[in-house]
């Protein structure tokens, strides 16, 4: 018996148990986002330097005079966390050249939701990604606005009611399907993409670990499910989490150097996306020829992504 081979029993002695992302904010009751950017920052550990967009975690972690945060953090624009994150990362770099600062190893985060990252702040980001700079985005998606009032972004899924998409007899919410922001990171040619939930805590956290030991740009797209916005039961985020991910609606993989890999929680048959929608107030206006239409969209995307999964297993043969 070896660690390989017990990784699950080993592998929470391996995680920092320091917190850098202190108790006593002030998110909503079930909130995975903050789960998921707590352990983020177990993943970074403390020579790191975060700039965080304007969105849910600036406000319930930085109420004046307080902050939970025990790393260096700066609250930005919703539109420019990737373009002050960048000017972090080349201002450090300026001052290491110079004497200025030690040698130590300092990764620059950049960090905001759905809206401030795939509508508000995209064209910074994809400045950032394409110049090359030394940094790791994290997107953390919740699928709509929800800190101003739950309002439709390009990362609101097909169907979904929001406050700006409402469901009623003229509409059955969202009328778009969701933007693949990891495919568009993929294509801007950086060294790692990722998803992750942290309803699977040690996938997350390694692939953070992983995206810290790249040099060069890396963007982690993180599942958040958001009670409050989604209408469902508080205590059910991380199950919630996990049938996004058993569903196919959010499947866990990374692309390292333009290979695809699924994870190993990805399961080999995907759940009927009923299973999903049940527990959420925002779908359940659905029809079921509405649902079924949802559900052959995930079919086919899951199946592409499984296709280039294959190749990566074919290249290393």
């Amino acid at each position: 018996m070896n660690i390989v081979e017990n990784f699950d029993l080993y592998a929470p002695r391996l995680i920092n148990k320091k917190e850098l992302l202190s108790s006593g904010h002030r998110a909503c009751s079930g909130c995975a986002e903050v789960l998921a950017v707590r352990m983020m920052c177990k993943a970074l550990g403390e020579n790191t330097v975060i700039a965080s967009a304007t969105g849910c975690m600036e406000i319930v972690s930085s109420m004046f005079p307080t902050t939970a945060w025990n790393v260096p953090w700066i609250h930005v624009a919703f539109e420019n966390a990737a373009s002050v994150a960048s000017g972090i990362e080349a201002g450090l770099k300026a001052l290491r050249k110079k004497g200025k600062i030690d040698d130590r190893y300092i990764k620059v985060v950049g960090m905001g939701g759905d809206g401030a990252t795939m509508d508000i702040g995209f064209q910074a980001l994809s400045g950032a990604m394409e110049r090359g700079h030394d940094m790791i985005y994290v997107c953390f998606d919740n699928e709509a606005y929800m800190n101003t009032g739950i309002q439709r972004s390009s990362g609101t899924p097909m169907g979904a009611s929001t406050t700006t998409a409402p469901a009623g007899k003229v509409s059955s919410g969202q009328k778009t399907w969701k933007k693949n922001m990891p495919e568009i990171m993929v294509a801007h040619g950086i060294p790692y993409v990722a998803t992750a939930c942290p309803s699977y805590p040690l996938d997350f956290i390694r692939k953070v670990e992983k995206a810290k030991s790249i040099k060069g740009p890396s963007y982690i797209h993180c599942f958040s499910v958001c009670p409050t916005g989604w209408r469902c039961p508080s205590h059910m985020a991380v199950s919630m989490g996990r049938l996004a991910v058993e569903t196919g609606v959010f499947p866990l993989y990374e692309v390292e150097d333009g290979y695809y890999r699924l994870s190993p929680d990805m399961p080999k048959k995907l759940k009927p996306i009923k299973a999903y929608f049940k527990g959420q107030g925002r779908f359940r206006h659905l029809s079921a020829d509405e649902i079924d239409t949802i559900q052959a969209k995930v079919t086919t995307e899951f199946r592409k992504l499984t296709e280039k999964a294959k190749f990566l297993k074919k290249g290393n043969e």
